[in-house]
């Protein structure tokens, strides 16, 4: 099953490495944001600490700080595969180096402020394609009900919207995933927005 994992945002002190020379990455994967976090709209930050050795590999991996345990882990994973160039001690450099990662975990954070307005405007017959090759139990991962879970969980400022409201709201996406799938089908000229659940109609 395809996974969309848009919106997740790693961000290490490579700036600050860059300019001492010391660390340039060779094989950095990005951390798998955990389904049924991703699904539910939880996000949040992971710091984690780890000793760059000489020959470029990882160790010491320890979590800092995290908002959620699936996140550490998560991350702790992604930054057990990670590798670095290696390099020469006796060159007057370090036999290792710290390093402190902060990780974002966002979902779709890059979708742009105006996703509101396509979803206003969108036909079901524009996105009933994307569900044709889906068993039902994937519908909830199709890539409209992450733009809509997207701009309920980044557009919306936190100052209009609790976060607990923002997770019920996404929530009842999630729950009426199937009878809007099935009402698309049926009625391909009708808005999809039309499917979506009153309180989100409104915050779009």
């Amino acid at each position: 099953m395809r996974w969309f994992f848009a919106g997740l945002l790693l961000t290490i002190f490579s700036l600050a490495l860059a300019a001492e020379g010391l660390l340039i990455p060779e094989h950095n994967p990005k951390p798998i944001y955990p389904r049924a976090l991703h699904r539910a709209g939880i996000d949040g930050e992971v710091k984690v600490s780890f000793i760059v050795k000489a020959d470029g590999s990882v160790n010491g991996i320890s979590i800092v700080h995290s908002d959620h345990p699936e996140l550490a882990e998560a991350a702790r994973e992604a930054i057990a595969q990670w590798r670095f160039k290696p390099w020469t001690v006796d060159e007057g450099r370090p036999a290792e180096q710290p390093v402190l990662a902060p990780m974002l975990f966002r979902p779709h954070q890059d979708q742009p402020i105006h996703l509101n307005q396509w979803l206003q405007t969108v036909k079901c017959r524009v996105i009933n394609d994307s569900f044709r090759n889906l068993p039902e139990y994937a519908w909830v991962d199709a890539q409209i009900f992450n733009d809509t879970r997207a701009y309920v969980s980044n557009v919306i400022h936190k100052s209009q919207l609790a976060n607990e409201q923002r997770l019920a709201i996404i929530a009842k996406i999630n729950r009426r995933v199937p009878m809007i799938v099935r009402g698309c089908r049926e009625n391909p000229m009708r808005k999809y927005m039309s499917f979506l659940p009153r309180e989100v109609r409104e915050l779009l």
